[in-house]
């Protein structure tokens, strides 16, 4: 199975939350960028607010890509010791690293949201969107933080990702959704047909189109 792009993804991860349409608890949170555009068709399907949450992964100074810990939005940290000492990752570089996320974290909060407040999230039915997860690490400090904003339900809902990660996540949200868990797993790439880089305009275009929608549709009641 593969995904025709992530606009498809999020169309097809709604229909495992149909159930939640209209629940006015319901806030559905996309980690930029390609996880809004999935969070963004979630969101449509069962009439809900749209957000971003924020997480940016620690990468090793040889390859970014492979996370060795993550930092969330509002502060939490979340690093893999035993790797990062099976790399000889310093503390040093890792203290630095998770300042320079800080900042970009900070950067883009400003960039996506301008002038919108960030939800109230206590008593809040939280589904968490990602376009996929390879190790999760990012995905699991995002849920170890809002975990401390006291929701009523912690869901997190992915088109793909590994047997393992899932299984590991589902200690970490109340409920996982993941249509596609394939044994081999390389890459969330792999499972799209399309995987273009998502940029911030698009993010920002989604967060507007999904608050205008919601407007138009209070207006009309």
């Amino acid at each position: 199975m593969h995904y025709k792009n992530r606009y498809e993804a999020g169309r097809i991860l709604a229909q495992d939350l149909e159930r939640l349409r209209d629940d006015p608890d319901v806030i559905v949170l996309g980690i930029p960028r390609g996880g809004v555009v999935v969070a963004f068709e979630v969101a449509r399907a069962l009439d809900a607010p749209l957000d971003v949450y924020i997480t940016r992964k620690i990468g090793v100074p040889y390859n970014p890509e492979l996370a060795i810990g993550a930092v969330a939005s509002d502060g939490t940290v979340f690093v893999e010791h035993d790797l990062a000492d099976h790399l000889g990752i310093t503390p040093e570089y890792i203290e630095a690293e998770t300042g320079r996320q800080r900042e970009e974290i900070q950067r883009r909060l400003t960039l996506y949201r301008g002038e919108r407040q960030a939800p109230e999230l206590k008593g809040k039915i939280i589904i968490v969107v990602d376009d996929g997860i390879a190790t999760g690490a990012t995905v699991r400090v995002a849920l170890r933080a809002l975990r401390h904003q006291s929701p009523r339900k912690l869901i997190l809902a992915v088109p793909v990702g590994p047997p393992d990660t899932i299984s590991k996540l589902s200690h970490e949200a109340d409920e996982v959704i993941c249509p596609l868990t394939p044994s081999s797993f390389w890459a969330v790439s792999a499972f799209y047909a399309v995987f273009d880089q998502t940029s911030d305009d698009e993010v920002i275009r989604l967060l507007d189109q999904a608050e205008k929608a919601r407007g138009e549709k209070g207006g009309e009641e």
